[in-house]
């Protein structure tokens, strides 16, 4: 089995923009003369690889915890594109997917409204992106609420450059446990089953 980690690295990731400033402080440091280290962290929820649930864009929707955390884990579908998906493009792909889709757009995997409608339509679950928002900003609201509303799960800010299109990947993405929220960070791991011997 080969393992791929899909994460992006919180510290060199930019937050996205409007978002609060990601900051790392030293409490301890061995090399200070403590006799351990300690650090403390503050970012936002939706920093480098991270899900969003329904909640981001519903008031009634599941929150991060609410989640059932069979969503995060099970076989995937990974597309690349060079361009914004449609409503038409979805229809085409979707009957060839897995209930998890991740989009491979080399960091502008965006899909437009109508293309959320269809996913909001389908038995797909969850929906990734290897660009910082599943939308482009001019369809950002818009896109986020079509999903959220329908229970669809948004996973964001992939690292899908070494991952070539195919589906037999299982994808392992299970946020933290951040009880109340619309997001929380994820390690994002893909597996793939080894051809041959």
């Amino acid at each position: 089995m080969i393992i791929y980690d899909i994460s992006r690295s919180i510290p060199e990731t930019e937050p996205f923009e409007g978002d609060p400033e990601t900051r790392f402080d030293i409490i301890n440091s061995i090399d200070d003369g403590d006799i351990y280290n300690l650090s403390s962290f503050s970012m936002s929820s939706h920093t480098a690889t991270h899900i969003d649930a329904p909640y981001h864009y519903d008031e009634e929707g599941r929150k991060i915890d609410e989640i059932r955390l069979a969503t995060f884990y099970g076989k995937c579908t990974v597309i690349s594109t060079d361009r914004i998906l449609t409503g038409e493009d979805m229809e085409k792909l979707l009957p060839k997917c897995r209930k998890r889709l991740l989009i491979h757009g080399n960091g502008m995997g965006y899909i437009e409204s109508s293309a959320a409608q269809v996913i909001a339509d389908s038995d797909l679950i969850l929906v990734g992106t290897d660009s910082p928002s599943i939308a482009a900003p001019f369809d950002e609201d818009k896109v986020h609420r079509i999903l959220s509303v329908n229970d669809k799960i948004i996973l964001e800010n992939l690292d899908l450059k070494d991952i070539d299109d195919g589906n037999d990947y299982t994808l392992c993405a299970f946020p933290i446990r951040l009880d109340g929220l619309e997001a929380a960070p994820c390690r994002a791991i893909l597996f793939e089953q080894e051809k041959g011997f």
